[in-house]
């Protein structure tokens, strides 16, 4: 063989043997970039409280909002995905106590990570979810929050305080109390 074949066959396996290592990781974690997970059970991860991270969120449908905007409630920011089993598991949940709670100082955020627009309009429409969300496209907020894994929540106090984060799908009893906790400081 002649030595530009070795040279061919020296560069062209390695980068063979890239592609297919490229492809498998692709196909293997559906396509979800940075290794971010799903919770799949509910634990309450620990946080130095202090003030939540300010952040604008363009809403899917249209407009924006500031977390700011918000003060003088309880807020509970709650990261998601359509393509998120244990996302759609508690969607419901969310739903019927953003519900409950209507009227009173309590305000959801859903923050869409790492996801297609089209797939997150369908699962709102089909979950009823009526509380502002907007798309997170570059994952800016959930790297600024510390967001690990998916769905995670995170409360925050009438006075911008981060208070908790609770990572996995919730129940509507760990949800309802959580808020009348922070409700009632």
């Amino acid at each position: 063989m002649t030595k530009r074949v070795w040279i061919v066959l020296g560069g062209g396996i390695p980068l063979l043997g890239l592609i297919a290592l490229l492809a498998w990781a692709s196909i293997s974690t559906g396509g979800n970039p940075g290794g971010l997970g799903t919770n799949s059970d509910l634990v309450e991860i620990q946080i130095d409280a202090g003030e939540a991270r300010e952040f604008d969120l363009q809403l899917i449908g249209g407009g924006s909002l500031e977390l700011s905007d918000f003060r003088g409630k309880v807020v509970m920011v709650d990261f998601w995905a359509s393509w998120c089993a244990p996302c759609r598991v508690e969607a419901p949940v969310l739903t019927k106590v953003y519900q409950g709670f209507e009227g009173q100082d309590v305000e959801f955020i859903g923050v869409d990570v790492w996801d297609n627009i089209g797939d997150a309009e369908i699962f709102l429409e089909h979950e009823g979810q009526t509380y502002p969300n907007g798309t997170d496209a570059n994952g800016t907020i959930a790297i600024n929050y510390g967001v690990r894994g998916i769905p995670e929540k995170y409360f925050i106090d009438r006075d911008g305080i981060l208070i908790k984060k609770l990572s996995g799908p919730l129940t509507e009893t760990t949800l309802r109390n959580t808020i009348n906790e922070l409700l009632a400081r």
